[in-house]
């Protein structure tokens, strides 16, 4: 049987040990030992980018915004949806995180972290969201964390509140699509993004293709024109 394997680690902001494994072909990231996200279960974040980049087609070059790198599933697919033209910022507040998928994961999507439409930025997304101008992202993806209830980091929970979603709406163009992955439904998260302006749809997923039941949610927010 072969180990599971502890690759790297380091500390979050808040004091709060991430950890990187490996167990035989699989990566996995873990939180003070508890299970974050794994390359087995990667399944919602295609549908979360799918979903945000659903809308795109008429945009000459799209400005979209990832919140939060994890095993770059999400930036994957974002990139397989778009043009040769689009522009792809990736906030992710660790760099560590950036680090590892250099150093480790370049059998996952690590290379793509070198692809010309990709920008990485190491910071809060929530302080890029507040510095960005008015209308400035056509599409916003956010998987920060573990969606509404924060892991990771207490600060996170700012994104999913009023003061947050209201920033979102301001960044976002006329039309624009936020999606957020959530472990879990959240019907007051729904309230508080149909509270903020948005129009709400919450969208099932699997973790993985082969899953029996959806065990993931994905909000989808547009901004109405």
């Amino acid at each position: 049987m072969k180990p599971f394997l502890n690759l790297a680690e380091a500390r979050t902001p808040e004091g709060a040990v991430l950890s990187l494994h490996s167990h035989d072909t699989e990566f996995y990231l873990r939180v003070n030992r508890q299970p974050l996200m794994g390359t087995n279960a990667s399944e919602s974040e295609k549908v979360l980018a799918e979903l945000a980049c659903a809308r795109l087609a008429s945009a000459k070059v799209p400005r979209i915004l990832i919140g939060g790198l994890g095993f770059g599933f999400s930036l994957r697919r974002v990139l397989e949806c778009v043009g040769p033209d689009a522009k792809v910022q990736v906030a992710e507040l660790l760099p560590e995180v950036v680090a590892w998928n250099r150093e480790f994961l370049t059998s996952v999507n690590g290379l793509l972290l070198d692809d010309p439409r990709v920008e990485i930025s190491v910071e809060d997304v929530y302080k890029i969201l507040a510095q960005a101008p008015a209308g400035h992202y056509d599409a916003i993806l956010l998987d920060v964390d573990n969606g509404p209830v924060a892991m990771v980091k207490d600060g996170n929970g700012r994104l999913y509140q009023a003061q947050g979603l209201a920033t979102i709406m301001k960044v976002l163009k006329p039309d624009g699509r936020v999606t957020f992955w959530s472990a879990n439904q959240d019907f007051a998260f729904t309230r508080r993004l149909s509270k903020a302006g948005f129009k709400v749809e919450t969208v099932g997923c699997k973790a993985y293709p082969q899953a029996k039941r959806k065990t993931h949610v994905i909000f989808v927010a547009d901004r109405k024109a």
